[in-house]
């Protein structure tokens, strides 16, 4: 069976870099709205919304920026609409587990490293439904040493996103941080792609599903505009000249 040539950068450097940069931001929004929760008021309300920038912005729409730079030599690639929307919110509700169990007053290295094991293995499933939801005329398949390997990764880069997660930072220190994160789940995701190999199908059939931009344009579009309305939010909240604050933990 002829094997088919994946490609990952079909628009260069632009997905990748646009990806990265999509991502810090998104884990940089983050850490500040965690910082916030610590203050303890609205402290879940801070949490969720953490969640949507780091698990939405940070992770998903990385993920998903990037594919848009992947094909498939001599294939088709539609996309399944109601996984690609499962896979967004898997993103987001395991960040919100892991950061959940991080912030509870207590927790110690123990629930660190318990949060990002069920973090990672979320975002490991956030991944691999993505990459479920792509449908193909091509045959897939894995190779389970590097699934596993991207698992391993994930896991990593979760337990240090959570750990950044319960410290206080300045300015430079959140962008520091926020590259580091960023450059974590840009290692799992490709780590990840190179997992998969395509080859010609005996008897193709029409893929079916959305082109990429129909579902991920408006997805991306709605989270990335979150996003910005989180920015403001803190921007607002730090700015406040009534803001009383609270001693961090």
């Amino acid at each position: 069976m002829d094997m088919l040539h994946l490609e990952h950068f079909a628009l260069g450097w632009l997905t990748p870099a646009l990806a990265y940069f999509l991502s810090a931001t998104g884990c940089a929004i983050g850490l500040q709205c965690t910082k916030q929760a610590r203050r303890g008021r609205r402290r879940l309300g801070w949490l969720i919304m953490a969640s949507i920038a780091i698990g939405g912005t940070g992770i998903w729409v990385m993920h998903f920026v990037a594919m848009l730079g992947f094909s498939i030599d001599g294939a088709q690639i539609r996309f399944d609409v109601p996984l690609t929307v499962l896979s967004a919110a898997l993103a987001i509700g395991v960040v919100g587990v892991g950061l959940y169990l991080v912030s509870t007053p207590g927790s110690g290295l123990a629930i660190l490293l318990t949060g990002g094991v069920i973090t990672g293995l979320g975002i490991g499933a956030m991944h691999y439904t993505g990459m479920a939801a792509m449908q193909t005329d091509a045959q897939i398949d894995y190779d389970p040493v590097r699934i596993a390997l991207s698992l391993v990764i994930a896991m990593g880069a979760a337990t240090v996103t959570l750990w950044f997660s319960l410290r206080s930072w300045g300015a430079v220190s959140t962008v520091g941080a926020a590259l580091v994160m960023a450059a974590g789940v840009a290692t799992m995701h490709y780590t990840g792609m190179s997992a998969m190999h395509a080859h010609a199908a005996a008897h193709p059939a029409e893929p079916q599903g959305a082109e990429a931009l129909e579902v991920l344009g408006p997805l991306i579009g709605a989270i990335s505009v979150v996003t910005v309305g989180l920015l403001i939010g803190i921007s607002m909240t730090l700015t406040d000249p009534h803001r009383t604050s609270a001693p961090e933990r």
